[in-house]
């Protein structure tokens, strides 16, 4: 992407499905699998084999050739070094593309006031595998504004306020996956050695929000904050772009409120962080 300046608790056991047999368009092995993972969740996050063929009245052979299945596809697993069940990654990824589906969505009000009150052009990005991708754009209400073209795959995360926003958040080995093709000069300003970088993610995280001065284009300042859900996780990140004539003192912090009040209430609708922030009013 170009830019340039332009003018859960225990739970009591529960019966066998009921109608599992009885519906016609039914696949009885399909629906005792989601019933099994149900039951893991609702029982705490992992259980017995014993366990979970008592609570969901099947039988222990059906059990265990059901779950074999579900280990094989990654939507359980076998907790090491202790005989208990537990939900696999792939819940994690099936649900993480779930949120990315409705990112945008509900990211708009939230884009839009931003864009409205600093007056700058405004991002929304989401995580896609290993890539940062640009997901919406709001441009500035300025002649003279920073042009960020269009949607797609960000070229240099770690260049870009809301590329180090949402990579603070990440385990370093995904950070260093997502950065696998190095990390490209653009300006003086960037940051091209990983240890410098991961420390600049450490102060990320200690400031709740990321600053881009330069550092990817000249005369292009940005702050940018991540969204995250109730498990602390990163689903995306919205930021704000200014070229260097607006960039004041009070410019930039009337940016940092905005953004930060912003992905904190967003962050609030999907369980995360910042559960008391006010909502978006229009």
């Amino acid at each position: 992407m170009d830019a340039s300046i332009l003018p859960g608790p225990k739970v009591k056991a529960q019966s066998p499905r009921a109608g599992a047999k009885g519906d016609r368009h039914n696949i009885q092995s399909v629906d005792r699998a989601l019933f099994l993972l149900e039951m893991i969740a609702e029982v705490g996050g992992d259980a017995t084999l014993t366990e979970l063929a008592a609570r969901t009245g099947l039988n222990i052979s059906t059990c265990h050739h059901l779950l074999a299945t579900l280990i094989q596809r990654g939507f359980a697993a076998k907790v090491p070094g202790r005989r208990l069940y537990a939900l696999g990654s792939r819940i994690l990824d099936l649900g993480h593309a779930c949120l990315q589906v409705d990112l945008p969505r509900r990211a708009l009000p939230y884009l839009e006031a931003v864009n409205r009150s600093t007056g700058e052009t405004v991002h929304l990005a989401g995580l896609q595998g290993d890539a940062v991708v640009t997901l919406a754009v709001r441009e500035a209400r300025h002649a003279v504004r920073v042009d960020t073209g269009k949607v797609g795959r960000l070229a240099a995360p770690h260049a870009t306020s809301i590329g180090k926003a949402m990579l603070a958040w990440l385990p370093e080995g995904e950070t260093c996956r997502i950065l696998g093709q190095g990390m490209k000069r653009f300006t003086d300003h960037t940051i091209t050695e990983l240890p410098a970088f991961l420390e600049a993610l450490r102060a990320v995280r200690r400031d709740g929000y990321a600053l881009d001065r330069e550092e990817y284009l000249p005369g292009v300042i940005c702050i940018g904050a991540a969204i995250r859900d109730q498990a602390g996780t990163v689903i995306g990140g919205i930021s704000a772009s200014t070229p260097r004539m607006r960039a004041s003192d009070e410019h930039i912090a009337l940016m940092r409120d905005e953004i930060c009040s912003a992905t904190r209430a967003l962050s609030a609708e999907f369980g995360g962080p910042g559960a008391q922030s006010p909502a978006v009013t229009n």
